[in-house]
């Protein structure tokens, strides 16, 4: 690691909530909110932001373990705000915490868990099921 990854290390991504990422968009027709299996996207992506700034030239993260409770919706339109932190670190293992915010209200909650690994072994182990 090119820097130390301490418990308490935290990030906040915003995004607007856009017809793309809609439940109907996902096939739950007339649900015109964001989908849950774009929230569990913008969970992933902001814990991926949260400690790539801490990885070797050569590390990756790869997610392992997700625990999420989405229980208000977003309209389309609304600003989403993601947030993470760490909570724990085990060896290559780190846990997050998760709150997730539209403008008004708190909308989910929960845990995320990656790895981190080196690309090359990675890339290696996916080359051996490959062939």
């Amino acid at each position: 690691m090119s820097a130390k990854l301490d418990i308490g290390r935290s990030y906040s991504l915003q995004n607007r909530v856009e017809e793309w990422m809609t439940a109907e968009k996902a096939g739950n027709r007339g649900v015109d909110v964001l989908s849950t299996s774009v929230l569990v996207q913008l969970v992933e992506s902001a814990a991926i932001h949260c400690i790539d700034p801490v990885l070797g030239s050569d590390q990756i993260t790869l997610g392992t373990h997700i625990d999420l409770e989405h229980h208000k919706p977003v309209p389309v339109g609304f600003i989403v705000r993601t947030e993470v932190e760490v909570v724990m670190i085990d060896g290559p293992r780190v846990s997050f915490a998760v709150q997730v915010f539209d403008e008004r209200e708190a909308v989910a909650e929960g845990t995320h868990e990656r790895y981190i690994i080196d690309r090359s072994k990675f890339l290696a182990k996916l080359e051996e099921k490959l062939t």
